[in-house]
C-alpha cells in the first residue's frame, strides 16, 4: 500500500509518547487505528520498528534509525509547505554550543551583506550533530570528531582546549593548568553534545568522579557553584561570561577540531556551497 504521511506521524507519536494510549489521545484517534497504522507502516518496511514486549513500549534497533529517517522527511516537508519560506527559503545554522566563537557575529554581519536575500538563522540544539541528522538544521557547526558517513565536513579550525573553574577556587589563581591539576576535582561532563571525555586523562591518573549534564547551562551552573570543574575550547570564554567562573589556558591537551558538516550529496539548501566558502574566507588566516 501506499504510504503518507500519518504513518510517519504515527509512528514518532509513539516513539515520544511511549504507549499506544498516549499517541493515541495525542493524535485524536482511537488506539486500534494507530495499531494498524504502524503495523501497515511495519509491514511496508519488512522491518519490526517497535518492540511491543513490554509494557512501555521500545524502539528495535531498526526503529531507531527510521525514527531519525522520519523526523528529517516530516521536517523537510513542513519546511517546504511552510509559506513564510517561499519567496526566502531560511539557511538553517546549527550549533550544540559556542557556534563559531567570537566570529559568530562577522559570520552572521558578512552573510546578511552578501546575502541580503537568503536569511541565515543561527539555531542552538543541544544535540550532537546540532540537530543535522534530523532535518532540523541544513548545516552545522560541530566539535570533534564526525564519523557519520552520510555527513560531508569541512575543517575550520583547531581550537585550544580552556580548564574551566570557578572562580573563587584555588585553581583560579593559576595562569595555566594541566589535566593533572583538574584530576582531584569532579568533572562535568556534557554527554549530549561535549568533546571531553575521560580519555584525555591516562588510565592511572582519570579523574574518580563526574557530573554529567545535558546542555551548556546546566555545565556552567555545576562549575560556577562549585561542584566541578570542565573543560571546553577557547570559544567558549567569549561567548559564556559568567561572573563565577574562570577560564584557564590547558597547556598538556589536544586542540579540538571545529567542522562545518552538511548532508552528504545533494545539498538541502543551494547557499550551503555559499556558506563553507564565505565561513573559509573569514577564517583565512585565524
Amino acid at each position: 500500500m501506499t504510504m503518507e504521511l500519518r504513518h510517519l506521524r504515527a509512528f514518532l507519536a509513539i516513539a515520544e509518547e511511549g504507549t499506544i494510549t498516549r499517541a493515541a489521545t495525542r493524535l485524536h484517534i482511537g488506539q486500534p487505528a494507530l495499531s494498524r497504522t504502524l503495523r501497515q507502516l511495519e509491514s511496508h518496511l519488512g522491518v519490526r520498528l517497535i518492540d511491543r514486549s513490554t509494557h512501555h513500549l521500545e524502539l528495535t534497533a531498526a526503529g531507531r534509525t527510521f525514527r531519525d529517517r522520519a523526523t528529517a522527511a516530516l521536517a523537510a516537508v513542513d519546511a517546504a509547505l511552510d509559506p513564510r519560506t517561499l519567496t526566502a527559503l531560511p539557511l538553517r545554522l546549527g550549533h550544540p554550543w559556542a557556534a563559531l566563537g567570537d566570529h559568530t557575529v562577522p559570520l552572521l554581519r558578512r552573510w546578511d551583506q552578501e546575502h541580503p536575500d537568503v536569511p541565515l538563522e543561527l539555531r542552538r540544539i543541544d544535540d550532537r550533530t546540532a540537530g543535522l541528522t534530523q532535518g532540523r538544521v541544513d548545516v552545522a557547526l560541530l566539535r570533534g570528531d564526525i564519523t557519520d558517513p552520510g555527513l560531508a565536513t569541512q575543517l575550520l579550525l583547531e581550537e585550544d582546549r580552556v580548564a574551566v573553574v570557578p572562580a573563587d577556587s584555588d585553581l583560579a589563581d593559576r595562569p595555566s593548568l594541566t589535566l593533572a591539576d583538574l584530576a582531584t576535582w569532579p568533572i562535568a561532563l556534557n554527554t549530549v553534545a561535549g568533546t571531553t571525555t575521560l580519555d584525555l586523562w591516562p588510565a592511572a591518573t582519570r579523574p574518580r568522579t563526574t557530573i554529567e549534564v545535558t546542555n551548556t547551562d546546566e555545565w556552567l551552573t555545576a562549575i560556577a557553584v562549585g561542584r566541578a570543574v570542565g573543560i571546553s575550547t577557547s570559544a567558549t570564554p567569549r561567548l559564556h561570561r559568567h561572573p563565577m567562573i574562570a577560564y584557564r589556558p590547558l597547556t598538556d591537551a589536544p586542540p579540538v577540531p571545529l567542522l562545518l558538516a552538511w548532508h552528504r550529496g545533494t545539498p538541502t539548501h543551494p547557499a550551503i556551497p555559499d556558506l563553507v566558502r564565505l565561513t573559509r574566507d573569514l577564517l583565512a588566516g585565524h
